[in-house]
């Protein structure tokens, strides 16, 4: 397969996400002393497949779910409203046993999967709600808003959509889950710095403009200070000899979207040359490690592009192909 470097870098994204959200998704719940107890120095670094499959979490399925609404724009017009029926579709597949569609993402049966999905994502949807930044139907602030999000940035790049626009969307995108400020605002930030990776913009530049310009989207919310705060301590971080352990410590757990944002930025600046290395630290502590594996696997692949990841990762990850083939439709202008 022949990919643009525009495609190599959307594929790394969505692809790259798959592969931190399948490596973390083993050591979820599990405590960094007993991840390090059970799989060595270095944490876990290999997939804990099953029948030979690297299974994939709640993160990815939404991140697909995510995309295919978007490329549903085209019928309804209405970007936020067809990523809310989409996400009312994965709603589906959590409470059916088989598939119930012929073709797209509801014709395929490894969805119809329940992998540990947010009660906060669950909740929303069943309300019958449609939750936004100016009428949010809860105050949660978890990361089930920015870990699926990552479509957006590459559907508004590769379309020219101005970055402000991709940002609002984001945001709007989480929240129609997720009612906290502080639930939709990384996610902002999020799909700033995959919108400024995707067109080549180097991770010190684009973490620049993001602080410059997404709080000023969101002037009017005291919270925005917060997620500002947790970016400027990942950069920090960064910056200095720490073991990747205690840095990540030092920024929360990711069960809350602004520490998934800082966790996943920080591992991204650290190892800003090796994939592996990047995913690798984001997944192994005391936290949300699907999560935050799968977006610092979405902007590390956004920054490297899908060639950077190394080919054990690729080797049974589930739905390998139809990661890929969205990922290549979102990138058609």
């Amino acid at each position: 397969m022949i990919l643009s470097e525009k495609e190599m870098r959307a594929v790394g994204c969505l692809v790259g996400g798959a592969v931190g959200d399948a490596l973390g998704y083993a050591v979820e719940f599990a405590e960094d002393s007993a991840i390090f107890r059970k799989y060595g120095e270095r944490g876990i670094t290999e997939y804990q497949a099953v029948g030979g499959v690297a299974q994939i979490s709640d993160d990815t399925q939404m991140t697909l779910f995510t995309a295919e609404g978007l490329l549903s724009r085209v019928r309804r017009g209405d970007p936020v409203g067809a990523i809310h029926q989409s996400y009312l579709n994965w709603l589906k597949t959590q409470t059916e046993r088989a598939p119930i569609a012929a073709e797209g993402l509801m014709s395929l049966s490894e969805l119809y999967s329940r992998r540990a999905p947010g009660n906060t994502c669950l909740s929303a949807l069943e309300s019958g709600l449609r939750g936004s930044v100016a009428r949010p139907i809860n105050r949660s602030k978890g990361c089930g808003g920015i870990m699926r999000v990552a479509p957006v940035a590459i559907y508004c790049h590769s379309r020219s959509i101005p970055i402000e626009e991709a940002d609002l969307l984001g945001a709007e995108a989480a929240a129609i889950t997720h009612g906290h400020p502080l639930g939709y605002i990384p996610a902002a930030f999020f799909v700033h710095l995959l919108y400024r990776a995707l067109e080549g913009t180097d991770l010190d530049s684009a973490v620049k403009d993001a602080l410059l310009r997404v709080p000023v989207l969101f002037e009017e919310s005291e919270h925005s200070a917060m997620a500002v705060e947790l970016v400027r301590r990942a950069v920090t971080l960064a910056e200095q000899d720490l073991d990747d352990l205690d840095a990540i410590r030092a920024l929360g757990e990711g069960w809350v979207a602004e520490e998934t944002l800082a966790i996943a930025l920080y591992c991204c600046l650290k190892h800003r040359t090796d994939f592996a290395e990047t995913v690798i630290a984001a997944v192994n502590h005391s936290g949300d490690s699907d999560s935050t594996g799968a977006v610092a696997g979405n902007l590390i692949g956004a920054c490297l592009g899908v060639q950077s990841i190394p080919r054990k990762y690729l080797q049974g990850l589930e739905l390998l192909d139809t990661t890929v083939e969205l990922a290549r439709a979102l990138c058609e202008a």
